[in-house]
């Protein structure tokens, strides 16, 4: 009777576990209403015009931050920039992308390692948006896309 005993211990034991097993799995899957507000947030997100928003990436901007009066070595600021723009204008921004990366560079390169450090994501995305719209308007010409984002920032 002790191996019947053990037999009847051990699929008692494989039993509670599939049952535990099962039950998290059910508790851990996504409600139908948490389901469905997933869904409307999946949704491509819409220009205050209604039209699809498209993002434009411009990687690795590397300038090398200017050296203040008592600074010895050598500091470098590297971003990602991230650009919203209609879907219409997605071509001409990717076409923009080389002004774009010289503006930056030019408007970046211009900070000490104090200030760099000092500012913060929202400064440095307004201070591109500043340079971004004064050339577009010193150039009378429309910009392609609506803003600049930060996606990455490193200071070194």
């Amino acid at each position: 009777m002790s191996k019947m005993k053990m037999i009847i211990a051990i699929a008692g034991a494989v039993i509670v576990s599939a049952a535990g097993a099962g039950g998290a799995v059910w508790w851990f899957m996504p409600k139908p209403a948490a389901a469905a507000g997933a869904a409307k947030k999946a949704e491509p997100e819409k220009a205050k015009d209604g039209k699809p928003v498209k993002y434009v990436t411009l990687d690795k901007v590397i300038v090398m931050l200017r050296r203040g009066p008592d600074e010895n070595d050598t500091h470098y600021l590297s971003t990602d920039l991230v650009l919203s723009t209609e879907a219409s204008k997605e071509k001409e921004t990717k076409e923009n992308l080389p002004l774009l990366r010289s503006l930056a560079v030019r408007t970046l390169s211009a900070y000490t390692m104090k200030e760099a450090a000092g500012m913060t994501v929202e400064q440095y995305a307004d201070q591109l948006n500043k340079s971004f719209d004064a050339n577009y308007e010193h150039e009378h010409t429309e910009k392609p896309f609506v803003q600049v984002m930060i996606g990455k920032l490193i200071i070194e």
